[in-house]
């Protein structure tokens, strides 16, 4: 079985994407025939209005947010979801521990909104610089940064940091010391 040919089961699709499977313009309690499947419809929890237009993918059970920037997909192409897999299972994480959020489908989004709506304690910029992100200060590439409440790391894109052994290396030097590994 290849990448392209992944094979899941409703459940485990509803469990990747809980809050995804819902269309963002519909609001709960207004659903139309046909607009939502049933499987989608029993795993959903409710989004609150000032939020019903957000993307995310994960479950957040670790309070962990990765911030990326892509255009050209809503969360990230398959090679760096595997890739960015493959760095969480290293740190003991799954993506149910954590949400992904794509900058190109927020662009206006502070990250004060985010690290208070999710209630994050990490946050992974992958080619986001922290002043782009709305912080007030700067600090170099893996440096872990402590700052309202929050623990930051900025590095470079993931594929970037899938093609350059040396930058793969730094990333991870930094995630041992972050999640005590």
């Amino acid at each position: 079985m290849d990448l392209n040919h992944v094979e899941l089961s409703p459940s485990m699709l509803t469990s990747l994407y809980k809050s995804s499977l819902i269309e963002s313009e519909i609001i709960p309690g207004t659903k139309k025939a046909g607009q939502i499947n049933d499987i989608a419809e029993k795993s959903a929890k409710p989004i609150p209005a000032e939020t019903a237009s957000w993307k995310w993918l994960g479950n957040n059970l670790k309070h962990i947010i990765i911030i990326v920037n892509n255009r050209e997909v809503v969360y990230l192409p398959d090679n760096e979801l595997t890739f960015l897999t493959g760095i969480l299972t290293a740190c003991k994480l799954t993506i149910a521990d954590v949400v992904i959020i794509n900058l190109n489908n927020h662009p206006q989004v502070s990250y004060k909104e985010l690290t208070s709506f999710f209630k994050s304690r990490v946050v992974l910029l992958f080619d986001i610089e922290p002043t782009s992100f709305g912080l007030p200060i700067d600090f170099p590439q893996y440096q872990i940064q402590s700052f309202a409440s929050n623990t930051f790391l900025y590095s470079p894109s993931l594929e970037e940091l899938e093609n350059d052994k040396l930058e793969k290396s730094k990333l991870w030097v930094s995630l041992k010391r972050l999640f005590n590994l």
